[in-house]
């Protein structure tokens, strides 16, 4: 479900505040009832018409980029620099990243125009796994390995990694697998850094269900139906209500 304002603007009727003052107005009838609650939300089967005129609404995508270093997530930066999506130009549809990879970094990023989707994947409290290979400066010990899930406190608070191991040597570096269920600016080179660790390559390999596998730097494809039936399960996933909570 979307909010209705929400989804005149994606197809392009005007601004969310314009789309606001239609709905007010009583302009707006999803499945021919005048809607004038502004947020009225509706599902993508629903018919929406704007003065009697049906609206054409965007249709969903999804896709998978392998992002490589270099890139930024954003979709507007003002010094031209690469962006992910200068990788989507062949797609008509307007995609946004699901969340981010900070320039240095590289490897699996969602790019979609599902914003439901898209806000319960990145939102902490939906508790989506993602996981990242990443070669570091030296060799942890198993006690600051422990750290990393127990908690480091940084500027914003503690925070802690899921789950963490040792995948490999290489060199004088380690590799490890980091699995988080929250995403904070640069967390896992802060977290390391607090250790005294430093971070040459971070690269995500998979969003939950959905694995980078052998998909090449800068290359994309969209979503299976399987791979995307499998990720909203996890994300529309019930909630069970903690102990604490009650």
């Amino acid at each position: 479900m979307e909010r209705l304002n929400k989804v005149l603007a994606s197809a392009g009727v005007g601004s969310r505040r314009h789309c606001d003052e239609l709905i007010a107005a009583g302009r707006v009838a999803v499945d021919d009832l005048v809607i004038t609650e502004l947020g009225h939300k509706v599902s993508p089967e629903q018919r929406i018409t704007l003065d009697g005129k049906p609206i054409k609404r965007q249709r969903l995508v999804y896709w998978l980029v392998n992002k490589p270093r270099g890139y930024l997530s954003t979709n507007h930066d003002p010094a031209g620099r690469p962006r992910v999506i200068d990788l989507l130009l062949h797609v008509p549809e307007r995609v946004y990243t699901v969340g981010r990879l900070d320039e240095d970094s590289e490897g699996l990023m969602l790019m979609t125009n599902d914003g439901e989707l898209a806000q319960r994947l990145m939102h902490p409290r939906f508790g989506i796994e993602k996981t990242y290979v990443v070669q570091v400066a030296g060799t942890p010990t198993t006690e600051q390995l422990k750290q990393l899930t127990t908690g480091i406190w940084l500027s914003e608070g503690r925070v802690k990694a899921r789950r963490v191991k040792k995948i490999g040597k290489r060199g004088e570096s380690t590799l490890l697998e980091i699995v988080l269920a929250e995403g904070k600016n640069r967390e896992i080179r802060r977290m390391l850094a607090k250790q005294g660790h430093k971070v040459m390559r971070l690269k995500r390999v998979a969003i939950g269900p959905i694995h980078l596998s052998r998909l090449k730097a800068g290359k994309s494809r969209r979503l299976s139906l399987p791979e995307l039936q499998t990720l909203r399960r996890i994300a529309f996933k019930p909630r069970t209500q903690s102990k604490e909570s009650k």
